[in-house]
């Protein structure tokens, strides 16, 4: 699906349009019709309960939600993934029934006031509250958070209004439906992932906390610079060998790996990977180490001792990922791009096997000039996990075997 310009998004929500939000520009699996809460009128809640025909929704922030004091419906979300619906509510003044679009509009924009509160709505009703994620898509990439974002890119007030679009027999409209949908009703359409990419490349995330000089065991001194995600609040280092002025630094951008990094562990090449990365890197006497807390591909800890425990049963990673409810490889890339340019790095050497990794550098600014081959040497432990990657995650690796016998002593 073509999408358009963010900006004609923002632009469009600034005069009172309606746009269309899809999850996925290249295969949309799902998209919602948006509209600033303070711009929403009579027609568009109409168009959206005829054309659209999904639940006509509202984005509000927790502070929003507190202030109308408007309870979840459940007391935490079962999943990063799910939606936090509110209880449903309507004004106590100025409508009849409720639930006519008249009626509805007046509610969302009540709502929206920042002089209302609780005393002016009541519950149940007929408009639905979504609470959205502080941090917008940066905190969960989700429709629901873009419409917030892009109401706040609009200098409107933080609050939209939402409908997500189903087809002619109820289902949620996908792919060239949702291309026809906003072609038949001359709609802007923008993607999640272009307002993720605005905020990461306009905004900045990161804060420099404190740096020390650091001497690694492999060889090397180094600048340990420490960084906070603004948005979640995690922690994550740089190491920083010599000068970067000049030429494309040498970088690795790790994924923490407990495991592999700190105990050794022979399921993976994470650790050895690390450990190449640096005598590289000292070797060409500049370059960075950036070192994300996205332990198990992002997961987490507790997840990926689960995901193990399901390779011991037979999966593969990937299998294990996405019996556990999570993507193949949730990682992202933007907050390693703002330490790289927070450290004045807009061009890189990249040590890497993976072109995602280097697709997603370079969608949020940094330019990938050559990639650098981290290839380490298979064995018993990691020669399925390897192939995995090969296969599955199109890692570029070279000459695997297709399984090695185990050494006495190798602890695979």
């Amino acid at each position: 699906m073509k999408t358009d310009n963010l900006d004609n998004a923002v632009a469009a929500l600034r005069d009172g349009k309606m746009i269309l939000i899809v999850e996925d520009a290249a295969a949309p699996t799902g998209g919602d019709l948006c509209v600033a809460a303070d711009s929403t009128l009579e027609e568009h809640v109409g168009f959206m309960a005829v054309e659209a025909r999904g639940l006509v929704c509202m984005a509000l922030l927790p502070a929003a939600m507190a202030r109308l004091g408007i309870p979840l419906l459940t007391a935490d979300r079962v999943a990063n993934e799910s939606v936090a619906y509110g209880t449903s509510f309507e004004a106590r003044r100025g409508v009849t029934t409720g639930i006519s679009a008249a009626d509805r509009a007046v509610t969302i924009r009540t709502a929206v006031d920042p002089r209302s509160r609780a005393a002016d709505i009541v519950m149940p009703g007929h408009v639905l509250p979504i609470q959205v994620a502080d941090g917008g898509v940066l905190e969960r990439p989700g429709r629901t958070e873009a419409a917030l974002d892009l109401t706040r890119l609009a200098a409107c007030r933080p609050a939209a209004t939402t409908c997500t679009v189903l087809d002619n027999d109820g289902e949620v409209a996908t792919g060239p439906g949702l291309l026809e949908f906003a072609a038949r009703h001359d709609l802007i359409v923008v993607s999640v992932d272009a307002v993720v990419q605005y905020r990461l490349r306009h905004e900045l995330l990161v804060e420099r906390l404190d740096e020390i000089k650091l001497d690694s065991a492999f060889g090397g001194h180094f600048r340990a610079v420490a960084y906070r995600n603004k948005i979640d609040e995690t922690e994550h280092l740089a190491l920083v060998c010599g000068t970067l002025k000049g030429d494309a630094p040498l970088v690795r951008v790790h994924s923490q790996c407990l495991t592999g990094d700190v105990l050794g562990s022979r399921r993976c090449d994470c650790g050895e990977q690390l450990e190449a990365a640096v005598r590289k890197i000292e070797a060409a006497g500049a370059g960075v180490i950036v070192y994300l807390h996205q332990e198990g591909r992002g997961i987490g800890l507790a997840n990926k001792i689960r995901a193990y425990a399901l390779q011991d049963q037979g999966r593969d990673t990937v299998e294990a990922n996405l019996e556990l409810g999570f993507r193949e490889d949730p990682r992202d890339y933007g907050i390693s791009a703002q330490i790289l340019r927070d450290l004045g790095v807009a061009e890189v050497r990249l040590l890497t096997n993976n072109a995602r990794k280097i697709e997603g550098l370079e969608r949020h600014g940094i330019r990938v000039q050559d990639r650098v081959p981290l290839q380490i040497k298979a064995h018993a432990g990691n020669i399925g996990y390897l192939r995995t990657k090969q296969e599955k995650l199109g890692h570029m690796l070279t000459d695997l075997p297709e399984s090695i016998k185990p050494e006495e002593g190798d602890g695979s």
